[in-house]
């Protein structure tokens, strides 16, 4: 793990070139509740990027992983947590790179396309559809499942599930709670039309969080859906096809 420094957090990051040469890179930026280790290294994601001759770089998010944690509901906009992964580009001298995010980061992922155009090469939003647009449902009961004392008290499937994921990943409960607050923030079918970088939405089958990757897709210029078999939102993360999909996508668009 290295660090750098922006906006006043210190933010943990991994970056490891292909065994052979140098590859191009490829900027990972995980989901809510989630680490660069939970999303990218234990699920095969770098393993998978070098063998393929990528550069892989994956940050904690500000509030996540080894990164500084805040309590301010205010720094966790989709927004600020782009401009990080802008600033860790910065950091490396990156110009451009191939940008992959699952979920929350698949929101980040849009913002920093939206907002920083010419640093995005490609995009894959990973388990985020048209949730993109028309928000992932109700998701206020999570928070306070976070915020609880006693997890065995909450009723709330979702809220049960997020925060025995919290607890399985050794999170600040109560930095997530504030970041589920303001990052959650939707974007029009007219931002999404401006996003023109070729883009792949890959999401699982059984995931009754993300929305359909065919219905965000039709709603950008040059995206492609890419439907995972039989994942929920947790599973479809490692899935074997999903990987194959993005280095074949890649492998269409390179820098």
């Amino acid at each position: 793990m290295q660090f750098f420094t922006h906006d006043g957090f210190d933010l943990a990051f991994l970056d490891c070139e292909p065994a052979r040469g140098k590859g191009d890179p490829v900027l990972l930026i995980h989901g809510f509740a989630s680490s660069h280790y939970v999303n990218w290294v234990s699920p095969g994601w770098f393993k998978t990027l070098n063998d393929a001759g990528y550069r892989a770089i994956a940050l904690d998010n500000r509030g996540h992983g080894n990164s500084t944690k805040s309590y301010d509901e205010a720094d966790y906009t989709p927004t600020k947590m782009a401009s990080d992964a802008v600033a860790l580009l910065d950091h490396l001298g990156i110009e451009r790179a191939h940008v992959m995010g699952y979920s929350m980061g698949a929101r980040v992922s849009a913002f920093l396309a939206l907002e920083s155009p010419q640093r995005v090469a490609t995009l894959v939003f990973g388990g985020l559809g048209i949730g993109m647009v028309d928000g992932v449902g109700d998701w206020d009961p999570i928070a306070d499942a976070l915020l609880a004392e006693d997890p065995a008290k909450t009723t709330h499937p979702r809220g049960r599930a997020f925060r025995a994921f919290a607890d399985q990943t050794r999170s600040d409960r109560r930095a997530l709670a504030a970041c589920i607050s303001t990052s959650r923030e939707v974007l029009t079918e007219d931002d999404m039309s401006r996003i023109t970088q070729p883009t792949l939405v890959a999401v699982g089958t059984k995931d009754d969080i993300g929305g359909s990757p065919q219905e965000l897709a039709a709603l950008m210029p040059n995206a492609v859906p890419f439907a995972i078999e039989g994942r929920d939102h947790m599973l479809a993360v490692g899935d074997k096809s999903f990987k194959q999909r993005v280095i074949g996508f890649y492998a269409e668009h390179p820098l």
